[in-house]
């Protein structure tokens, strides 16, 4: 047993960042096809369904020592176990999520999270109006039981979905409390030591980098930029939500 182990840790250390996140993507695509009852899939197909070319897809699948078989194909199944198992999807994970504003609560009722190997197990906010209502089948708790939360629950991973104001002082908390895997949806560079391992979720970005894309369309006259009017809506939006304080921790 400890022989495997230590296979298993010279498997994962020896894993690129770039195939680690890699994987999720491989993983999430081969359960679609388990999910329709593919049994085998050809480089090319699993690559196409992946969004990556055959190339990239090989080179990654070789780190878990799984070449599949010439003329047949990966075994669906057998590659998803070794996925998973890599990724540490073998075990379940307890979650907590601070910040029970509109994004918090809706992390908070995602099902998918059971299915992926992830459990929600405390949410918490700093907002006393709040605190002690459901959020999905918890009880939203206060931010003053955060170590408490962690320690009994045994969470390794926290949620943060506060404002960037609160983010460093959420995760500030968190890491004392324990956590040593942090995904953060606050717009904003986190400080955490070495040790712990930080996502970070910036939605604007995302939407930033899609606009220029559309940006490049309306230019090349596949599309039209938006209206005067709709440009200038937008700007007061944006001028009234940076004059608005945010309080708390609710997102």
């Amino acid at each position: 047993m400890a022989q495997d182990l230590t296979a298993h840790q010279r498997l994962l250390d020896q894993l690129p960042e770039a195939t680690v996140n890699q994987l999720p993507y491989y993983l999430r695509a081969l359960t679609g096809l388990a999910d329709s009852g593919v049994v085998t899939i050809s480089s090319e197909g699993l690559a196409r369904a992946a969004g990556v070319t055959p190339a990239k897809l090989r080179k990654d699948l070789s780190y878990l020592g799984s070449y599949g078989v010439r003329g047949v194909g990966y075994d669906v199944a057998y590659l998803c176990r070794e996925i998973e198992s890599a990724l540490g999807l073998a075990h379940d994970w307890p979650v907590v999520i601070v910040g029970m504003g509109n994004l918090g609560l809706a992390l908070a009722k995602y099902s998918g999270f059971d299915s992926r190997g992830f459990r929600v197990r405390a949410v918490l906010d700093v907002d006393p109006s709040v605190v002690g209502t459901r959020a999905g089948a918890l009880i939203i708790r206060p931010i003053s039981e955060l170590a408490e939360a962690v320690s009994g629950t045994e969470a390794a991973i926290g949620v943060i979905t506060a404002p960037a104001s609160a983010a460093q002082d959420v995760c500030d908390q968190l890491v004392a409390a324990g956590v040593t895997s942090v995904l953060n949806f606050a717009p904003v560079l986190l400080r955490v030591p070495p040790t712990v391992d930080v996502r970070t979720m910036d939605l604007g970005v995302e939407l930033q980098i899609l606009a220029f894309h559309e940006q490049r369309r309306a230019l090349a006259g596949v599309r039209t930029f938006p209206s005067a009017s709709a440009s200038a809506s937008a700007s007061v939006g944006r001028s009234m939500a940076a004059a608005q304080p945010s309080a708390g921790v609710v997102a």
